[in-house]
């Protein structure tokens, strides 16, 4: 069982100290996923108009630069809520604790990771086994690993595009990146790289074939546009937001539909979470009521206005347990 490394006294000066501190913000303060951020920010946007509390501002840092900030401590210098598209992990609910955070987990929805490329680009259909072949920094040749010589996607495989393989994705901060690779590379992994080095299954190649495109998934979508040989790896929110521009690869034979990712049918997806600063409600005005218009079922049921925007909500059960944890404020320990 963890222990802190102070004394609960201490922690409680602390937590008074800064919470006196608090005081003096009067907005809610956001951070984290760049998956999370347009669903979160359009929460913020209606919970402004109703005029009782200022509209919360929202910042896109990534999901393990915003667990940086929220962990970092209590007061009005860090933020009270951050997005993410992973669970936080435990070192990280460690130093929330250690700094004297309590974090309140909210489950709130379901995205799935697509890998996507502009319209005038080639349809795609490829499987998880192809997308390690065209990204990890190792591939086997002959029963051995050697840095991946795979320069076009047809070397992989005829029935792919004869074009350079160039993947636009999320830098190592960013949750896509982890629940990408976790879902596509390690499940990919051949078992000889298990055997001798897990970390052989999470490795991307660093020649110039994965270009890491930063936390703004819009300005992957623009550099998609302008080169239609290229691929991007991002939420399937912003795939159903940009239809228009852009279309998804078939992923091991199932297309990333809004009602593939609700089922589990489509292979890579993921759960996504916001986390809340206990010891900022009731300090900073407006939290606790920003938490219940999160979960309202108008907000984000089936029928609420996040699954306009790509949000693939929780079943009905866990909804309402997210939805009961949440308006407790039920903190987290180790």
């Amino acid at each position: 069982m963890y222990k802190p490394l102070v004394s609960t006294a201490a922690i409680a000066l602390a937590m008074a100290a800064s919470a006196g501190a608090a005081a003096a913000r009067d907005q809610i303060q956001i951070v984290g996923s760049s998956t999370v951020f347009p669903f979160t920010t359009a929460v913020a946007e209606r919970f402004g108009q109703s005029g009782d509390f200022k509209t919360p501002v929202v910042e896109s840092t990534g999901t393990g630069g915003g667990m940086k900030l929220f962990c970092a401590g209590i007061g009005e210098n860090t933020p009270d809520l951050t997005n993410a598209s992973r669970a936080i992990k435990e070192r990280e609910l460690k130093t929330c604790l250690e700094n004297g955070v309590t974090p309140i987990e909210i489950k709130v929805g379901f995205d799935g990771i697509v890998l996507a490329n502009s319209k005038s680009g080639a349809v795609t259909s490829i499987t998880k086994d192809q997308i390690f072949a065209a990204l990890a920094k190792s591939v086997l040749v002959d029963g051995k690993p050697v840095a991946n010589p795979n320069l076009m996607w047809s070397d992989i495989d005829a029935s792919l595009p004869a074009v350079k393989i160039e993947v636009l994705g999320p830098p190592p901060t960013s949750g896509t990146r982890d629940a990408f690779v976790e879902l596509v590379m390690e499940k990919s992994c051949p078992e000889q790289f298990e055997a001798a080095d897990k970390n052989m299954c999470k490795e991307i190649r660093e020649d110039g074939a994965f270009i890491e495109a930063g936390e703004n998934d819009n300005l992957i979508v623009q550099k998609l546009e302008a080169n239609p040989n290229a691929y991007g790896i991002f939420g399937f929110s912003f795939l159903d937001q940009n239809a228009d521009k852009l279309q998804g690869a078939t992923v091991s034979g199932v297309e990333p539909t809004f009602e593939n990712i609700s089922t589990g049918k489509y292979g890579v997806s993921r759960s996504l979470f916001v986390y809340v600063k206990k010891e900022h409600v009731g300090v900073i005005p407006g939290i606790e009521e920003f938490v219940a218009e999160y979960v309202q079922e108008s907000t984000w049921g089936p029928d609420g206005y996040l699954a306009d925007k790509g949000l693939i909500p929780l079943p009905d059960d866990v909804r309402a347990e997210q939805a009961e944890n949440a308006k407790a404020l039920k903190g987290m320990s180790m």
